[in-house]
């Protein structure tokens, strides 16, 4: 029987993979939350990953900001930690899927990034990222697998989805930024790719190296604010669009956050779906608790 341990099992993603994960009769799974493995800790992440077939790391810094003013914490957590995990994967012959971040790249492209396009974080988080797909690519040649999300919103933990949702209840009109362009993810269509994604590498069927893990298609905050009025049954022009010098944030955010997916006809899998259809069914999906469905 495959093992396979998810790391990072306590938050949004991490949930949604072992829920996709355990309705698999043919897989022995793991589930790891921050509490159960400090992935900081290199003896703790030696024994943790012994005896698995592959490890989906879902643990990470989150907090994009507070990266800014303590960038040595992030960075041990979303790159030293995740070459502690490389390591012990290299060990044991494990194969080791890192979940990361399309913040690893400028942002200033006016067309989609292609999987090889050169790295250039404008922020500390992406700095941190690049720092843990760098050791995979060092330590895991030909066993390792790097997929950049982005804009991840799910049933479990706080996501733009939930707050617009939230808003909503305190105010009449939200003023939304127009002028970021992305690609809204469902984390539960993540986690269903990442386990197809192990499924494959398992086969030998999956080259190693970067995959974008983001829905098709792309919109803006001020689209995807709108798009969840109106599938919550809001009136969407209660959203206002706005720019993001209105809204100074500590970590400079990318403009354009829109990723190509060429590399999943490599492995025979489709893209993610479009990102309009995937939040159609995230607000059809049966599991609780859903913060993004109202009354």
């Amino acid at each position: 029987m495959t093992r396979l341990l998810v790391t990072g099992a306590g938050g949004m993603l991490g949930r949604d993979l072992v829920t996709v994960l355990e309705a698999r009769p043919d897989l022995k799974v793991t589930a790891a939350t921050r509490a159960d493995l400090d992935i900081t800790d290199r003896a703790a992440v030696q024994a943790a990953v012994a005896g698995h077939d592959v490890v989906i790391n879902a643990a990470a810094w989150t907090n994009v900001d507070a990266a800014e003013t303590d960038e040595a914490a992030a960075t041990a957590i979303n790159g030293d930690a995740v070459a502690n995990l490389a390591a012990a994967c290299a060990t044991g012959g494990t194969r080791l899927i890192q979940v990361s971040t399309d913040y690893v790249l400028a942002g200033d492209a006016d067309t989609p990034y292609p999987e090889d396009a050169p790295t250039a974080p404008v922020n500390a988080y992406g700095r941190g990222k690049l720092v843990g797909e760098q050791a995979v690519a060092r330590l895991l040649p030909d066993t390792g697998y790097v997929v950049r999300t982005a804009w991840l919103y799910g049933a479990h933990g706080p996501n733009f989805v939930a707050t617009m949702l939230r808003l909503a209840t305190q105010r009449e009109h939200l003023d939304v930024v127009d002028d970021q362009h992305g690609q809204p993810t469902w984390s539960h269509a993540l986690a269903e790719r990442l386990v197809a994604l192990a499924d494959a590498a398992l086969a030998g069927d999956a080259p190693p190296g970067v995959y974008h893990g983001t829905c098709a298609g792309q919109t803006t905050w001020y689209g995807l604010a709108r798009a969840t009025f109106t599938l919550a049954g809001l009136d969407p022009e209660r959203i206002r669009p706005t720019t993001s010098d209105r809204y100074p944030r500590p970590a400079p955010r990318p403009a354009y956050s829109v990723l190509r997916h060429d590399r999943w006809a490599a492995v025979g899998l489709p893209p993610l779906p479009d990102w309009h259809s995937a939040l159609v069914d995230a607000f059809r999906s049966p599991t609780p608790p859903a913060p993004w469905k109202v009354a």
